[in-house]
């Protein structure tokens, strides 16, 4: 039997990170500050990287009528695939903050999140780096979301 190998680095500092990965983390922070989220209060932003340097955001969006809302990394990924068709997604960043729930530590995508994110790796033929950042220091990194997701649903 084959183990699952995960490739999951604790950064413990941003400091380690390189220019292009705070950059990353920077616009996630700020499509954390837009996030609509009322009734959770978990404040949730995602900042995608184009193969040409071009930044697509996305913030959580709560609704009453739940789960009619959607989460901040679908909305990303959604907004790319219709403004941005075709082009190579080089990077993902996600943060998180709360002023109710503990939030010093990185929050991991949804599963139905990770699906999407997942089967976008599996359409561009690559692996999309993420970081994964709460209100805390600490940064976790991985090559890819297969490290989140390593067993996919797959037609």
């Amino acid at each position: 039997m084959k183990a699952f190998d995960c490739r999951l680095e604790v950064v413990e500092a941003p400091a380690d990170l390189n220019k292009n990965e705070l950059s990353l983390l920077d616009q996630a922070l700020k499509a954390t500050e837009k996030a609509h989220a009322p009734y959770s209060d978990f404040h949730v932003g995602a900042a995608i990287q184009l193969e040409d340097g071009t930044f697509v955001l996305g913030c959580n969006q709560e609704n009453s009528a739940y789960p009619s809302g959607l989460c901040a990394e679908r909305v990303a990924f959604f907004t790319a695939g219709v403004q941005h068709t075709g082009k190579k997604i080089v990077g993902l960043a996600i943060t998180a903050r709360s002023g109710r729930h503990n939030d010093s530590g990185p929050a991991v995508p949804c599963g139905a999140c990770l699906q999407v994110l997942r089967e976008v790796e599996k359409r561009q033929d690559a692996l999309i780096p993420v970081l994964l950042k709460g209100s805390g220091t600490t940064v976790w990194k991985a090559p890819g979301l297969v490290h989140f997701l390593p067993f996919s649903f797959d037609l």
